[in-house]
């Protein structure tokens, strides 16, 4: 299972029209940074060049300047990040009341249920993880808080897209390569729209294995008022969910404390607005 699946080579992104507004060495620069994930947290020169599509020459002249700013780090031969990183990201998340809103209440969704639990928001094509209680690995890649996936494949992306004014999820499935993560992934886009369909009335998501095999997930969304912000999950284990005397009554069960978890927190974040 690949943490994000991606068409171009990872950390490459379509530029913008040229004007005098863009920097393309920055964005360069910047993927070179996402170019580093969980199934890639250290690579080489050539490894950098190809999943960023950039020139070897190109590359190293970025690899080495982040080296020297101390957001990478080098051996001679290989490339990782450094946690210097994490401050590009400390801004954005300690503005950001939703993580520090959220996590109380997911500690205590995680206790009832014994389950992992998180929080996310939609970014691009991805979810973004902004908070997470985890009480077991149950996927092949680690989850922590940044972590992205393609938003099509997860409970949370679901609830997030089902949310979307329909314009803006026209634009997403346009650009979207729907990819069978699993042989249980909804990869088509009458599929996908018709799972939305059912997500956008029922307020919740139930996943089953489409974005790993074994792996099922319950989400619902957080509101900020009227408008979705973010969504919770509720992580399962599919063997251990088939194990119980009833599975639906469990199923049915963990999705009504998601949903209330998911109220309480909207209800204190529209009170902090």
């Amino acid at each position: 299972m690949t943490q994000k699946p991606n068409p171009s080579p990872a950390g490459a992104t379509e530029a913008p029209a040229a004007s005098d507004q863009y920097v393309q060495s920055l964005a360069r620069g910047l993927a070179v940074i996402r170019s580093f994930d969980a199934e890639h947290p250290q690579m080489t020169l050539s490894e950098v060049a190809a999943r960023t599509d950039l020139t070897r020459a190109t590359a190293r002249r970025f690899l080495h300047t982040l080296v020297e700013l101390g957001y990478v780090r080098t051996d001679g031969k290989d490339f990782a990040l450094t946690a210097k990183v994490l401050q590009l990201g400390y801004a954005y998340l300690s503005g950001l009341s939703l993580p520090q809103i959220a996590q109380p209440h997911l500690e205590e969704l995680s206790l009832a249920l014994g389950e992992s639990t998180s929080a996310a928001v939609l970014e691009g094509q991805d979810i973004s993880y902004v908070a997470r209680v985890a009480t077991r690995r149950i996927m092949t890649v680690g989850i922590t808080v940044g972590t992205r996936f393609p938003a099509y494949a997860t409970s949370m992306g679901r609830v997030l897209l089902a949310a979307l004014p329909p314009e803006e999820l026209a634009r997403y499935l346009d650009a979207a390569e729907l990819r069978p993560l699993t042989p249980r992934t909804i990869a088509d886009r009458a599929g996908l729209e018709a799972e939305l369909a059912t997500v956008r009335a029922q307020g919740w998501c139930l996943l089953d294995q489409e974005l790993e095999l074994g792996l099922m997930s319950v989400a619902a969304p957080i509101h900020d008022g009227p408008k979705v912000v973010a969504a919770i999950n509720v992580s399962l284990q599919a063997q251990a969910v088939a194990a119980r005397p009833d599975p639906e009554a469990y199923l049915d069960s963990v999705r009504e404390a998601a949903v209330a978890t998911a109220g309480l927190i909207s209800a204190d974040l529209s009170a902090k607005s």
